[in-house]
């Protein structure tokens, strides 16, 4: 029914067993956990770009996480409003919710997969086992022979049945191997989970409850579920599991830190464009004036040194040019005392001048 998810997971076990077997022997142990390791590696690679996608959606969910909170308040009594508004703000924003699970989605089926192909290894007898999906009988009699410390890496402390194991009782004697590798795992998953939630910002977990669950339960209940369930598990499996998480918290330090790069050169870069567009020290901005055109002002405000200097009139004060559109040209200068009296019609002709002109003014 799943052979779509068996067969592919298969080949890329067989391609790193021949790899390792060739080089370590094909019943070797350390050659199947090699390959189990490599398949984990590949599959994580194939999935490192929806891994970025989903940490810069978290870098933009706690930009906007303000914004959110401002909505759940607003519409607090009105839950489908409340919904419709914060689904259209992440629309607004590019951001959706289900992309930071899309990688955890994405590993359950190799899971599913990886846990059926190991265990189909072991579930019949070998003489009645002719192959296992892309391995043949020889490469199943590899698996069946290959021990870690006297254990079969294909036994688990207790083979459920409704985990697709044989059933049957407790296996005490492979517990010394996988009670380590539980533990390890279940550790392991706590510090990725542990990792992840520290980049979040508590306002952007109170704005998202969807979010703020996920945080508890990849932190509490995740591991304590590897811790537990993960006697079910064989060794093959859990060594899946703890490569898996060994790879995710290797890769979240190399992820944060080169987006928290990225973010240091773009505020240094801003920071750079505020400082090129901000008035020069002691030049005042014109009302109106934008922050470009204040620099070009402060700029040509400078005094030209070498050049003249604009004529004075006595007193320093500056001369307006004719036709100037704020000052009228300038007049003469009017006469001294001595000008204006010659100016004056002379007061010649004696008495007669002066009757006639009285006489005239009493007509």
């Amino acid at each position: 029914m799943l052979n779509f998810i068996y067969y592919p997971v298969s080949f890329i076990l067989w391609c790193w067993h021949k790899v390792f077997g060739f080089v370590l022997g094909d019943n070797n142990a350390i050659a199947w956990i090699l390959a189990i390791m490599f398949l984990t590696f590949t599959v994580r690679g194939i999935m490192f770009k929806p891994f970025v996608n989903q940490v810069r959606s978290m870098k933009k969910m706690q930009e906007f996480a303000p914004e959110l909170k401002k909505i759940q308040k607003k519409y607090a009594n009105d839950k489908q409003r409340q919904a419709a508004e914060m689904q259209k703000l992440q629309r607004e924003h590019g951001v959706n919710p289900l992309g930071s699970c899309l990688p955890m989605l994405l590993q359950i089926p190799v899971f599913i997969g990886l846990n059926w192909v190991l265990r189909s290894f072991t579930n019949k007898p070998l003489d009645q086992k002719a192959n296992n999906y892309f391995f043949d009988h020889a490469g199943v009699e590899s698996y069946v022979n290959a021990k870690l410390f006297g254990v079969n890496i294909g036994d688990a402390i207790h083979h459920a049945s409704v985990l697709g194991g044989t059933g049957g009782g407790w296996n005490w004697n492979v517990a010394p191997v996988a009670i380590p590798l539980m533990i390890l795992a279940s550790v392991l998953t706590h510090l990725t989970a542990r990792h992840s939630t520290a980049r979040q910002a508590a306002a952007a977990t109170e704005a998202n409850p969807q979010a703020a669950m996920m945080q508890k339960l990849t932190m509490y209940v995740f591991p304590l579920g590897v811790l537990v369930f993960g006697a079910f598990f064989p060794i093959g499996l859990l060594v899946y599991w703890l490569s898996n998480n060994s790879w995710t918290l290797m890769q979240q330090r190399l992820v944060y830190t080169r987006i928290d790069k990225e973010e240091a050169a773009k505020k240094a870069e801003a920071k750079e464009k505020r400082d090129a567009l901000a008035p020069k020290p002691g030049a005042k901005p014109k009302p109106g004036q934008k922050p470009a055109q204040q620099a070009k002002a402060a700029d040509e405000d400078k005094p030209e040194t070498g050049g003249a200097t604009p004529a004075s009139n006595g007193g320093g004060k500056r001369s307006s040019k004719a036709g100037s559109p704020h000052r009228f040209a300038d007049q003469p200068q009017r006469p001294q005392n001595g000008t204006a009296q010659q100016r004056k019609k002379p007061a010649s002709g004696g008495k007669n001048s002066g009757q006639k002109g009285s006489g005239q003014k009493r007509r």
